[in-house]
């Protein structure tokens, strides 16, 4: 995230003289987004050859006692064509993303043009990944723990019986592939999204407005997981997407996203029910603008609803601030400092684009807070 950051963050630092400059580093950072989706299976491939090679450099006893490597290599190889069809798909639909905003020129680009860094790829892989988490019946288990208790919570709040869902605005910052924003839609709330990454913007704009339908779609997601897998098969196994028609939502409802940075574009005040954050408020580089972010554009009684761990994406990251504090520092700033009213505080258990058949699992022990704006 700290090398796109850093890309985007250029664009905020240009002054309204130089628009047009600011709107060619646009480009050229949505050039390079495209160029690295359009570099998955060349990138995935290398990886593949790299082993390869490695297996061939062992001696003849050694290749003997594996002898499905080089096929299992192979099968690795036909998934990385198979997920680079749908990443074709995803791009595919990316010409006007931005309103108003025409990028299809951006993309006649050969991918060998540019310069793609590592970290960038790794979003790419990682892109792949998250649709298990948003779109799939295996991603269930993980919905459960980390957007269920948002909209358990909201809809407590805001029971059918008292409130007009459409009057109720919900923000759900660090938006992702959208689905939490599609969870909480389909009560019929007024939602908006936010989301900073390009990466998320073009992939969650393929999945809700170009991807009607269900389980119409097969990707690979765990291929590129070389270690800690307990067969072959597991690393070679199929996920269907998605597990619900995500362009399926109440008639007339207000369901939007908006791209950009969250402190940026949120300046207006008391202007929202809601706002829900999950696995967000650690991709600050100061936590403190979030929580003041949120205080002000919050209406007076309105709640924000939280739920993840600490992260701090960009803690020791080259030429990046970051400020981390421990949860009790955060507490501390959103009910002594901004006098936020405690409502609920406990401890949930989540992953994040995990791997349940993995030999390796990373448990966040996340904080799920709800607090509530004075009056």
């Amino acid at each position: 995230m700290a090398s796109e950051n850093n890309e985007a963050n250029s664009l905020a630092k240009c002054s309204e003289n130089d628009e047009e400059k600011a709107e060619e580093l646009e480009r050229e950072h949505f050039r390079k987004v495209v160029s690295a989706f359009l570099h998955y299976e060349k990138f995935s491939n290398l990886r593949i050859d790299k082993a390869k090679k490695d297996f061939l450099s062992l001696d003849a006893k050694d290749r003997e006692r594996l002898p499905k490597f080089l096929e299992n290599l192979e099968k690795q190889r036909q998934c990385v064509a198979q997920n680079f069809e749908f990443v074709k798909q995803i791009i595919g639909h990316t010409g006007y993303i931005f309103e108003n905003v025409d990028h299809h020129a951006d993309m006649n680009t050969d991918a060998s043009d540019q310069k793609i860094t590592v970290l960038f790829m790794e979003k790419v892989l990682t892109t792949v990944r998250q649709f298990v988490r948003d779109w799939s019946n295996e991603g269930m288990e993980e919905r459960k723990m980390c957007y269920k208790p948002i909209v358990d919570e909201i809809t407590n709040l805001y029971p059918a019986d008292k409130y007009k869902p459409s009057d109720v605005s919900i923000l759900v910052p660090g938006a992702g592939l959208a689905r939490l924003m599609v969870d909480l839609a389909r009560f019929g709330y007024t939602i908006q999204g936010n989301e900073w990454s390009l990466f998320m913007l073009i992939a969650s704009n393929y999945i809700l407005n170009k991807c009607s339908g269900t389980y119409h779609t097969t990707i690979y997601p765990f291929v590129h997981q070389s270690c800690n897998n307990m067969s072959a098969e597991d690393q070679l196994r199929p996920v269907q997407i998605p597990d619900i028609n995500p362009t399926t939502l109440p008639a007339n409802i207000d369901f939007s996203m908006n791209a950009g940075n969250f402190t940026e574009i949120y300046v207006e005040a008391n202007q929202w029910d809601c706002i829900a954050t999950c696995f967000f408020i650690d991709t600050a580089n100061n936590i403190v603008s979030y929580i003041e972010t949120i205080y002000k554009i919050l209406k007076p009684g309105g709640y924000w609803i939280n739920l993840g761990p600490l992260l701090y994406h960009f803690a020791d990251v080259p030429n990046e601030s970051s400020i981390e504090i421990s949860y009790k520092e955060l507490r501390n700033l959103i009910i002594n400092e901004f006098k936020f009213e405690l409502l609920k505080e406990e401890r949930l258990k989540s992953t994040y684009i995990g791997n349940k058949r993995s030999m390796l699992e990373t448990i966040y022990n996340c904080i799920f807070f709800v607090v509530r704006k004075p009056l």
